[in-house]
C-alpha cells in the first residue's frame, strides 16, 4: 500500500498503515500529515479511503509524571460525546508503545475554524462577538454534564480542587530546571493565602479551555469540537471560567489575549460580557473573582515553564515561535497585576 507523509513523523508510517489495515480491512493508502503548532502532544491527521481521522501520542522522551494523559483524553470523548457536547468521535485507543513509540488514539477529524488569537484576526469582524459567546456556551454545556451520570465519577478527587491544584503545580515548579521566577513565587504564596472554602461545585474541568482549543462550525458562531483535553480531571468550573479569561488579561503578542484593544471597534465582547453569557447557563454557580483569574494565570505560567523544560531536552512537540521562558514570566506578572488591581 501507499503511504505518504507531510512533515516530520515520530513514528513509522508504514507501521501504522499496516495497523489501520489490519483494523479496518483493506489495503488502502493512507496520507499522514503533521499538524503544526501545539505545545504538548504530537497530533495528525490521517486520510484513508474516505476515512479522514486525527491521531494523537505522547511525545517521545521523558515526560512529567501524569503529563500527556491521552488515555484520559480519549475516555472523555467517550463519555461526551452521546452527551450532544460538541466533541469528536472516538474512534479507537491504543495503549501498546511499542507500535508507534507511544500510545496513541484516533477520533474523527471534524471540519471547521480554528482561531489561533483571541483577537479573531482571521474572522470576519461581524462575527466575532458571536464566535465569543458560542465558545461561553460550549464551555456550559461541558461543565452542565454531571460526571456521575456520564461515568466520569472517578475520573478525579472531587472537593479542594484549588487546594490541591495549586500544590500540583507549585510541586511542578519547584522541582523544574528553569532559571527562578520571583513573580511566579510570589504569586504562588499569594494564591495559598487566598484560596476559597470547598463550596461543593463539581465538574468536568478541561484544564485548557481557549480559543485556540475549539473548532467552530465552518460557516455558524457555534463550537463544532473542543480539542485537547489531556489536563481534564473532576474540578471547579469557575477554573476553566477564569482560564478563558486571561485573553482579557494578556496582550495580543502574550499568546493571542486581546488586552489593550479597542473592544468595542473589533466587535469582541467585554470579559464581563463573556462572563454574563456563560453564568446565564450556568446559574447556580457562585461569581467568578480575582483569585480564580490569577490562579489561571498562575497555571499557564508553569505550563510554559514545563514547555521550556522540554525544549531544552529536546522533547518539545512545538513552540509556535515562542519563547517558553518569556511568556512563562509574562503569565505571572500578569497574574500578580489581576490581584493588585483587583
Amino acid at each position: 500500500m501507499n503511504t505518504i507523509t507531510k512533515g516530520a513523523i515520530d513514528f513509522q508510517p508504514e507501521v501504522l498503515a499496516e495497523y489501520l489495515a489490519d483494523t479496518f480491512g483493506g489495503k488502502a493508502p493512507v496520507t499522514i500529515e503533521r499538524i503544526a503548532g501545539g505545545q504538548s502532544n504530537p497530533t495528525y491527521f490521517i486520510t484513508r479511503d474516505d476515512a479522514r481521522l486525527v491521531l494523537r501520542k505522547q511525545p517521545g522522551g521523558p515526560i512529567l509524571r501524569g503529563a500527556h494523559a491521552i488515555d484520559r483524553e480519549y475516555r472523555v470523548l467517550e463519555a461526551l460525546y452521546p452527551e450532544g457536547v460538541p466533541v469528536a468521535r472516538p474512534v479507537l485507543y491504543n495503549g501498546d508503545p511499542d507500535l508507534l513509540g507511544t500510545p496513541f488514539y484516533l477520533m474523527e477529524r471534524i471540519e471547521g475554524r480554528v482561531f489561533a488569537d483571541g483577537a479573531l484576526a482571521a474572522a470576519d469582524k461581524q462575527d466575532r462577538h458571536a464566535l465569543w459567546m458560542g465558545l461561553a456556551d460550549a464551555m456550559a454545556a461541558m461543565h452542565n454534564v454531571r460526571p456521575e451520570a456520564v461515568g466520569l465519577e472517578d475520573f478525579g478527587r472531587p472537593g479542594n480542587y484549588f487546594a490541591r491544584q495549586i500544590a500540583r503545580w507549585s510541586r511542578q515548579w519547584q522541582e523544574s530546571q528553569s532559571e527562578p521566577i520571583p513573580e511566579l513565587d510570589e504569586l504562588a504564596a499569594w494564591l495559598v493565602e487566598h484560596q476559597p472554602q470547598d463550596d461543593g461545585h463539581v465538574s468536568l474541568a478541561h484544564g485548557d479551555y481557549r480559543m485556540g482549543n475549539v473548532i467552530f462550525h465552518p460557516t455558524e458562531p457555534r463550537v463544532a469540537a473542543i480539542l485537547d483535553w489531556e489536563l481534564s480531571t473532576l474540578g471547579h468550573p469557575l477554573a476553566d471560567l477564569g482560564y478563558c479569561c486571561m485573553a482579557w488579561h494578556t496582550a495580543p503578542e502574550e499568546y493571542g489575549g486581546i488586552l489593550g484593544l479597542d473592544l468595542a471597534a473589533e466587535n469582541l465582547p467585554t470579559e464581563e460580557a463573556f462572563v454574563e453569557r456563560y453564568m446565564s447557563k450556568c446559574p447556580n454557580l457562585p461569581p467568578l473573582t480575582p483569585f480564580h483569574k490569577a490562579f489561571a494565570l498562575f497555571r499557564f505560567s508553569v505550563i510554559w515553564v514545563g514547555i521550556a523544560d522540554r525544549v531544552r531536552a529536546g522533547n518539545a512537540a512545538g513552540a509556535d515561535g515562542a519563547d517558553p521562558e518569556y511568556l512563562a514570566r509574562c503569565f505571572a506578572r500578569r497574574g500578580l497585576d489581576v490581584i493588585t488591581q483587583s
